[in-house]
């Protein structure tokens, strides 16, 4: 299983080190206005993509979390790219992001794996009137993605392997049709240009309570993704090498906002509707996303409820598995994963 690596994941890797080569120079310069004052670190943080799943930033900006720790933050929007070169040369210290990540890390994108963000937030559906109901049922089948290389591709991809069923495009046993815009995937779905759409919630929460498609893989309930962490906490290498007290700072903020939104998922929908910063507008559908998602609390962290480091293990075996990674699980995980002391660095 190994061997079997998917060229254009390799190929889309190695572009991605490259952009971070050509502008590692120009970054370092971003982010240098005056510091609010009494801010200890001045800082841009990803948090304009409209994702429900993003909500300990919002929650951290909105509620002064990162205000209390320090830092005065100004929330960017980013692509993946921008993502990897800021974590790459430090501009950025901390985003958060899926396992999506894990090649790219390989690659030579200069990060580590902090902490865990929540569960969930991917399903796989079709249309309602569709006999698929199993990764047996897709052989042979078209299958819409974000893009090749991305998350839903890679949730997709496990699941198949782990049913014998080869992901891999050249094996020809499914076709992957990557949709840059979610409401396209779920267009070409209706007309019957795909079999299955691989999405991002909200969007496919949203067409499932409309009863426009039905759900096959939900991610935050269904194997092997069960009760396992989609999106983690990366940050700078170059940061928490350099100055780990700044990365236990945001990790703390971001574990007040972990905490409030576990205890507090209706208030934490308020304040992310008011402010804009989620596509969703169904409050009702946000509680009952938001709530799957299992954000931890601090009481979860202190009975040991769950365990970042496993999470990390697991899905870097799933990706060494289909041959998405060419490390072992527990090489990659004792390279790419690192315990931070947040009450005071490493």
């Amino acid at each position: 299983m190994s061997q079997r690596i998917n060229t254009k994941i390799r190929e889309a890797s190695k572009k991605a080190v490259a952009v971070i080569a050509l502008f590692a120079f120009a970054l370092p310069f971003a982010g240098c206005a005056k510091k609010e004052e009494g801010a200890k670190w001045k800082i841009n943080i990803p948090g304009l993509d409209g994702s429900l799943c993003g909500a300990p930033i919002y929650i951290a900006y909105e509620n002064g979390y990162f205000k209390e720790e320090g830092f005065d933050v100004t929330l960017i929007s980013a692509d993946t790219e921008t993502r990897k070169i800021g974590l790459n040369n430090g501009t950025i210290p901390i985003v958060n992001g899926d396992f999506q990540f894990f090649p790219s890390m390989e690659e030579g994108v200069n990060t580590v794996v902090v902490d865990k963000l929540h569960d969930g937030c991917i399903k796989i559906v079709v249309r309602p009137d569709s006999e698929i109901k199993s990764p047996e049922d897709l052989k042979n089948l078209k299958i819409g993605v974000d893009e090749i290389g991305g998350t839903p591709h890679q949730v997709a991809s496990v699941w198949l392997e782990n049913a014998g069923i080869s992901a891999r495009q050249e094996d020809h046993q499914v076709e992957f049709l990557p949709f840059a815009d979610g409401n396209l995937e779920l267009e070409a779905l209706y007309k019957g240009d795909i079999d299955a759409a691989a999405m991002w919630d909200p969007l496919a929460s949203v067409a499932e309570k409309a009863g426009k498609v039905k759900t096959i893989l939900n991610i935050t309930t269904d194997e092997p993704f069960a009760g396992k962490s989609c999106c983690f906490l990366y940050a700078s290498r170059k940061v928490y090498e350099e100055n780990p007290e700044e990365i236990a700072a945001l990790l703390r903020a971001y574990r007040k906002a972990q905490d409030f939104i576990n205890k507090n998922p209706e208030q934490a929908v308020d304040i992310i509707i008011k402010g804009k910063y989620s596509q969703i507008e169904d409050r009702e559908l946000a509680v009952e996303l938001i709530t799957s998602y299992n954000y931890p609390s601090y009481e979860q962290r202190a009975n040991n409820e769950f365990n970042v480091k496993d999470d990390v293990r697991y899905f870097a075996q799933q990706l060494y598995d289909i041959g998405y990674l060419k490390t072992d699980a527990d090489t990659y995980t004792s390279k790419y994963f690192v315990e931070v002391n947040v009450d005071g660095g490493k």
